[in-house]
């Protein structure tokens, strides 16, 4: 198996996964604010890491959002990219307004989201967010990749 050590990170943020996400997932470090915290989740969805989608929900919301579910719908797309908008925090509560870019099947999908953020027992927890309505494009195997690759979908992205 491939080191991800010297991948660049799956968050968009043009650091090593060693040096940004990844102390996260290992639960060496905390997130230091909202938008490293939602950076982290995407990271964690792109290597199926349910369990750690899982911890990072607001405890009042895990019950809702189990493991099993999480991987579920990990492992039926496959994320491609990630571009926050904006984010803010104070001591305590915070948001930040994303696009993740996803294939789901032969659906080229875009989550549009503002997600609000609070503090338990001193570490930033994902609540809930707005999500934004945004249409879904089917994908034909020979059309140009929606990722912005310049290749077909089906030398690009397709399963």
């Amino acid at each position: 198996m491939t080191s991800l050590n010297s991948t660049l990170c799956f968050c968009s943020s043009r650091q090593n996964y060693a040096d940004c996400c990844e102390p996260l997932h290992l639960s060496v470090k905390q997130a230091d604010s909202p938008e490293q915290l939602m950076r982290s989740r995407f990271s964690a969805y792109v290597i199926k890491n349910a369990e750690y989608v899982y911890q990072t929900y607001a405890k009042e919301k895990q019950a809702e959002n189990p493991v099993k579910e999480i991987n579920d719908f990990a492992n039926s797309c496959r994320f491609i990219n990630l571009d926050v908008i904006g984010s803010n925090h104070d001591d305590n509560t915070g948001n930040v307004e994303f696009k993740a870019q996803y294939f789901y099947q032969n659906l080229f999908c875009e989550l549009h989201e503002k997600s609000q953020f609070i503090k338990e027992d001193s570490k930033w927890r994902y609540l809930d967010g707005t999500i934004y309505p945004v249409e879904d494009i089917k994908v034909g195997r020979n059309d140009d990749c929606p990722c912005g690759s310049n290749k077909k979908y089906k030398k690009c992205h397709s399963v």
